[in-house]
């Protein structure tokens, strides 16, 4: 299987072989689709200092959210205003996202959060680049 290296594009669908840590390190994005196939979808993301992924929910669509580097609070919760699940993560650290839960990831950390994320089926579309939270919003009409 042929390793290639994520360059800002989304890599998918065939296979390929991604080093988590260095791409993410490497990724000022807001949010880089790097892998989208049918059914699943791996995006990074870099959440600047005091920042957050902010309150959001997925009807259809499973989430697995891994911290690269850095730390941060969770929130999740069956309701928007009563998130009553809160965690401490950091490096090393999956977050599991079912369907229809209300989640928020804010940065607890002095420099930047990296996190990867898997979206089951994919949520944004094929080569999705947002270069700052501002430009997702817009996007998504939050």
């Amino acid at each position: 299987m042929e390793k290639k290296h994520c360059k800002g594009f989304d890599l998918g669908p065939g296979p390929v072989i991604i080093h988590m840590p260095y791409q993410s390190y490497k990724n000022k994005n807001y949010r880089t689709a790097v892998w989208t196939g049918d059914n699943l979808q791996m995006t990074l993301m870099n959440i600047g200092r005091d920042g957050e992924i902010g309150v959001e929910m997925h009807d259809d669509v499973d989430q697995l959210i891994r911290i690269e580097c850095g730390s941060a609070k969770v929130f999740m919760g069956s309701c928007r205003k009563d998130m009553k699940f809160v965690s401490n993560v950091s490096c090393g650290d999956a977050i599991l996202v079912p369907a229809g839960t209300w989640h928020n990831i804010v940065n607890a950390s002095c420099r930047e959060l990296k996190l990867s994320s898997v979206y089951a089926p994919p949520q944004h579309p094929f080569g999705t680049v947002h270069e700052t939270k501002e430009d997702s919003d817009k996007e998504h009409h939050y």
